[in-house]
């Protein structure tokens, strides 16, 4: 039997209260409201969902697992780049880790120091994790955020949620093929097919990299590690931007 097209409408559930920190979390639902909460940002307090919602906006909020780490940087920068690919889909932007507003400010300024990008969006500072926790952003047993995406629609309503390890990479294309996916969804009330629209994305895009498939390093966690990424670089056989931020090409066979 084929698949027939599915409702293009979308049947909300009312927002979950913000959980307290001993209050149980629960798992947010595609469909539902997003939970009304405030939030310090290094662009101030702002209330979601209110703040996009109010001007007709959907937002993207995406999580991190920490500033000056290096598969976080990349994803920033990436996401600044495509930045303007958002705004025409009428859809903002706003990231989130556990660290405080002086630790985004200051990741900010060394990612337009050694990438020359300057990040317009708002960074959400969850110095006591209460927001990861409310949107189960945190793996079981783990203190960092992963990589979770939530796509948010002008009513306020979850639309998307992906969420990806610690361990790789967001492709931002994807991210915005989803969004474009859902609004032609809403506005011609049809579905789209897998890979939609797939031939017509920048799946390259602006480069991190300046076009080479490099894989990161992992981060130092001691001083020795420190010097050893610091003789990986003098003898050629990896690049840094700084002693936590190496990089390497790598052969990867059968891609």
């Amino acid at each position: 039997m084929a698949c027939a097209v599915e409702d293009a409408s979308v049947q909300t559930a009312p927002a979950a209260p913000v959980q307290t920190e001993t209050a149980e979390r629960f798992i947010p639902t595609i469909g539902e409201k997003f939970p009304r909460m405030v939030v310090q940002t290094t662009h101030g307090k702002i209330v979601l969902p209110d703040h996009y919602t109010n001007q007709g906006k959907w937002f993207v909020l995406f999580s991190h697992p920490a500033d000056f780490t290096p598969v976080c940087t990349t994803e920033f920068v990436s996401f600044q780049k495509h930045y303007d690919e958002f705004r025409k889909l009428n859809t903002e932007l706003i990231g989130l880790s556990e660290d405080q507003v002086w630790s985004h400010i200051k990741w900010m300024e060394w990612i337009k120091d050694n990438f020359g990008v300057e990040i317009e969006f708002p960074i959400i500072a969850d110095a006591n994790g209460k927001v990861a926790k409310t949107l189960n952003m945190l793996p079981k047993g783990g203190t960092e955020t992963v990589r979770a995406v939530f796509v948010v629609d002008d009513k306020g309503v979850i639309r998307a949620i992906l969420y990806y390890p610690l361990s790789n990479g967001r492709n931002i294309p994807e991210i915005i093929r989803l969004v474009k996916a859902l609004q032609t969804t809403d506005k011609y009330k049809v579905a789209t097919p897998a890979n939609w629209m797939a031939t017509k994305m920048k799946w390259v895009g602006p480069e991190v990299f300046n076009g080479k498939d490099y894989v990161i390093v992992p981060p130092a966690s001691s001083i020795q590690e420190v010097e050893e990424r610091r003789a990986c670089e003098a003898r050629g056989e990896c690049e840094c931007k700084d002693w936590w931020f190496c990089y390497k090409e790598l052969e990867v066979p059968n891609f």
